[in-house]
């Protein structure tokens, strides 16, 4: 196998350990430490259980003695593709105390992707759930990608496991698991997200990760007081680590774990646990914003809203911010690879609504340059570049990958494009693709779809580029209308009434029911562009 590293030059690590950001922690030594100090505390609530500290360290162990005793050997990597159930926590700290290797896959991801994890991380193991919540078969899947690869040694199913084995039966001589793994060791492989290609592999460090998570507590106000709600897939980086369910693991807080992220679904779970934080994609937040007024859910005890994954432009930021008055918004902008910003609790208002905020740490490394590789004046949009005690130097088995995302001196490309406030806040404008160039005008998708935001009768909103053989690029809104369904003339008149420049305009209005996501929510913009040219190919554009 390819050895699994993730190193950063001696003088950076030397500094990070001295400014404290890097303590010789890992995963299992923490949930160790926790279930010490707070056996009876409860610490995952899913379903119908509800497992206390103690119980969380005694199930994980049985599950390192049983990965063990089966063959796996430490070092192997462990494909795991649950959704949001307890045993997706006795599975992960199971694989960490036997010195294993999670790899996450996300629910939604099937053999294409199991067998592209697999082939890359050079996995022995696969842990499924018998069924999804959609009925979907993952022994199916478990059985078409040990056949496209014969390296699959080990299938492990939560429920019913058939052939497999069966997850509830792992057990073993936990005496004999090993000690804490060393601290600059890789703990998992996480996936890149992005939505073109199949996804890379990002090798984190126990330390490194720690830290992020740990220092995202104290930014969020996390405490062990604290309900952390995970509505998003648990193995998502953003659910997982901003501060997400490690991080209130960390604190010592409750985690409630909610099957869907709809209001339908979360809103009794958070009146019922006294959910105090949780975190939303803008999709999923722009509707809980609009079932909130009206729930007759009791929401008080929500404090902290997050939302990250992609921009929340300040208009949908205004929305959210209003529908949960007693509910602070805090916005997120950050990345499986590393960097991580937010928005502080005690910012004002208009940081809060129009930037995504500043990084973590005080040793992020943060450059904004022009397409030349010259910095920017402050206040104007760039390539954002970063480097840190959290961020990455390299993605696993990736060498052409690696040449194209990292600079010769350790800075992450990022591929968005953001400007930077006189406070150091980020303000994103897109990805590096986002922008459509109409006749030589450089356009942000952003920043129109925030003014169409603002429309009563509208929604949610994508701006997407189409190919024009007079303008270049032409842009196309695809709009989610609510209440009454607005004409597309009227939109566009409308827009010519915010006075902003005539270009900005979309060229082209679509209603439409949907939007094309990714597995977390995200708007796949490749995908509305594709259907766009498609319509466009079989019939007239609408006027």
């Amino acid at each position: 196998m390819l050895p699994l590293r993730q190193v950063w030059p001696a003088e950076a690590a030397a500094r990070y350990c001295a400014a404290g950001h890097w303590r010789g922690e890992t995963l299992p030594g923490f949930l160790r430490q926790r279930a010490a100090e707070r056996p009876e505390a409860l610490a995952i609530i899913g379903g119908d259980q509800r497992w206390s500290y103690a119980e969380l360290w005694a199930r994980a162990g049985r599950a390192a003695a049983g990965f063990l005793a089966s063959g796996l050997r430490p070092g192997d990597r462990v494909v795991v593709q649950l959704g949001n159930v307890p045993e997706f926590f006795a599975a992960i700290f199971g694989l960490f105390r036997a010195h294993l290797v999670p790899v996450y896959a996300l629910p939604g991801h099937r053999l294409t992707e199991i067998t592209h994890f697999l082939r890359k991380a050079e996995a022995a193991g696969y842990i499924c759930a018998d069924r999804g919540a959609d009925g979907f078969d993952y022994r199916a899947l478990a059985r078409q990608a040990r056949e496209a690869e014969p390296g699959l040694r080990h299938v492990f199913v939560v429920g019913e496991a058939e052939e497999f084995s069966a997850f509830a039966a792992l057990d073993g001589d936990v005496g004999a698991l090993p000690g804490d793994p060393d601290p600059a060791s890789v703990a998992f492989l996480q996936i890149s997200g992005g939505t073109t290609g199949l996804s890379k592999l990002i090798p984190r460090t126990h330390d490194d990760y720690i830290y992020s998570f740990r220092a995202s507590n104290e930014i969020c106000g996390v405490t062990p007081d604290s309900a952390l709600m995970v509505a998003l897939p648990a193995a998502h980086n953003f659910p997982m680590s901003s501060p997400g369910h490690l991080g209130a693991l960390y604190a010592g807080a409750r985690v409630v774990l909610s099957p869907s992220p709809s209001p339908e679904v979360a809103f009794p779970l958070i009146a019922r646990e006294r959910v105090t934080i949780t975190g939303l994609v803008p999709p999923l937040a722009l509707l809980w914003a609009e079932a909130a007024p009206t729930t007759p859910h009791d929401l008080s005890s929500l404090k902290v809203q997050l939302v990250g994954g992609a921009k929340l432009t300040t208009e949908a930021a205004r929305r959210v911010a209003e529908a949960l008055p007693r509910c602070q918004l805090q916005q997120v902008f950050g990345m499986a690879e590393g960097l991580v910003n937010y928005t502080r609790l005690d910012d004002p208002p208009e940081l809060v609504l129009a930037t995504q905020g500043r990084p973590i740490s005080p040793d992020d490394e943060v450059l904004i340059l022009d397409d030349q590789g010259h910095p920017v004046p402050e206040g104007q949009p760039g390539n954002l570049l970063a480097r840190g005690p959290y961020t990455i130097r390299a993605y696993h088995n990736e060498e052409a990958a690696n040449a194209r995302s990292f600079t010769p001196d350790g800075y992450y490309r990022t591929g968005d494009i953001v400007s930077r406030t006189p406070e150091g806040y980020l303000v994103v404008q897109g990805r590096a693709g986002d922008h459509i160039n109409r006749a030589g005008e450089k356009i942000s998708a952003e920043e129109i779809e925030d003014h169409l935001l603002a429309h009563p009768n509208v929604f949610d909103a994508a701006v997407v580029s189409v190919p024009d053989e007079f303008l270049g690029e032409r842009s196309c809104a695809f709009l989610i209308p609510r209440g009454e369904r607005p004409k597309p003339a009227a939109i566009r008149a409308w827009m010519r009434q915010r006075q902003i420049a005539d270009f900005k305009v979309p060229d082209q209005v679509v209603l439409v029911d949907s939007f094309e996501t990714t597995a977390v929510g995200k708007i796949s913009r490749k995908e509305l562009r594709a259907r766009l040219r498609a319509r466009l190919l079989a019939e007239q554009p609408e006027s």
